[in-house]
């Protein structure tokens, strides 16, 4: 009809969200695989030297079977990124927005102050993703909430000659991977992983429309890679985020852990949201149920192209991966919701 486009502005807008199927059909394997440590809300995961590296709060741990986590380093800030350089110095972000290359400080632009990610390209040049430009990294949900999309990329090039803004108006990108000189970008609140060029700035759309909100990613032993997302992306969560006036008096008045946003663990109290309805019934967590956590690991191939995915489902406890590091046929998983790291054998994927 001729008015369907001036109706249009008064309709309200379908709220989907993409299905988990072929490639990110839901398992437990999270849930069934051994925890290999426990420890409080690990984040970072790194290989180092022959050992496995995790940040946790303000200190990085070196963990192994049957031992209690080592600190290796401790800060007056909590870690928020890590990457180790070719030579093997390791580099630590801050939520302070202090940069440690070798434990020595790093001059930074003013700009930076959330960095999120760290990642070394072969010709040594150092990539940084700095989450958003009004908010710490713990703030993400408000950044989010608030449809945040100050976030940055930098790179500094081999020698440390100073950092370089590369590219601008990134949705929280939380995760790096160098390819040659062009760098994968994880953009959270967009749900998509990005390529750009190093050179100009480029962007390009490598995956969209994923179910989630991806973070970190990590080098896969076939040349692929593997992706994290660390919270699912359900309709409710989506339709408050249409709703500007509801989001802004839930940021007033409601504390940040009980507000309809993404979280990294769940359940644990009662005032949460999602608690009833289609979510319990008779006392039973359903597992296909819509949830603010979820534990996911996705596995893409040398093209980059989704090929199978771990899961924690909604009843599980496995949740907010952030991070994971694939070594010698092994892959460790830090759920940062579920307080542990797991180890899952690769062959068996």
């Amino acid at each position: 009809m001729i008015l369907d486009p001036i109706l249009d502005v008064f309709r309200g807008k379908a709220v989907t969200i993409p299905p988990l199927d072929g490639a990110f059909r839901p398992n437990t394997r999270l849930d069934d695989a051994p925890p290999f440590a426990e420890l409080t809300e690990p984040d970072n995961l790194l290989l180092a030297a022959g050992r496995l590296l995790v940040s946790s709060g303000n200190a990085v741990l070196a963990i192994a079977a049957g031992a209690e986590p080592v600190a290796v380093e401790t800060f007056q800030s909590p870690v928020t990124a890590l990457a180790l350089s070719p030579s093997g110095e390791l580099t630590v972000g801050l939520q302070s927005g202090k940069l440690l290359i070798g434990g020595k400080e790093v001059s930074l632009p003013a700009e930076l102050s959330c960095i999120t990610a760290l990642a070394y390209a072969d010709d040594g040049a150092l990539w940084l993703a700095n989450g958003s430009a009004q908010h710490l990294p713990s703030q993400w949900a408000a950044d989010l909430m608030k449809k945040g999309a100050s976030g940055s990329l930098w790179r500094c090039g081999p020698g440390g000659i100073g950092f370089q803004r590369i590219a601008g108006d990134i949705a929280f990108p939380y995760g790096l991977h160098p390819v040659g000189a062009d760098v994968l970008v994880s953009e959270s609140w967009r749900h998509q992983l990005l390529r750009f060029d190093g050179s100009n700035g480029n962007r390009s759309t490598v995956l969209t429309h994923l179910p989630g909100y991806p973070a970190r990613l990590s080098p896969a032993s076939d040349g692929g890679a593997w992706l994290t997302l660390f919270a699912p992306r359900n309709r409710l969560i989506e339709f408050v985020l249409q709703e500007t006036h509801y989001r802004q008096d839930m940021i007033d008045q409601v504390p940040p852990a009980y507000w309809i946003a993404p979280a990294l663990a769940s359940n644990r109290s009662f005032l949460e949201p999602l608690q009833c309805g289609g979510i319990r019934t008779m006392g039973i967590h359903k597992p296909w149920s819509p949830s603010r956590s979820y534990g996911l690991v996705v596995k893409l191939d040398p093209s980059l192209q989704p090929q199978f995915s771990l899961h924690s489902r909604a009843n599980g406890t496995r949740h907010g991966i952030c991070s994971v590091a694939e070594r010698d046929g092994r892959l460790f998983v830090a759920s940062k919701g579920g307080d542990c790291v797991l180890a899952l054998d690769t062959g068996g994927f």
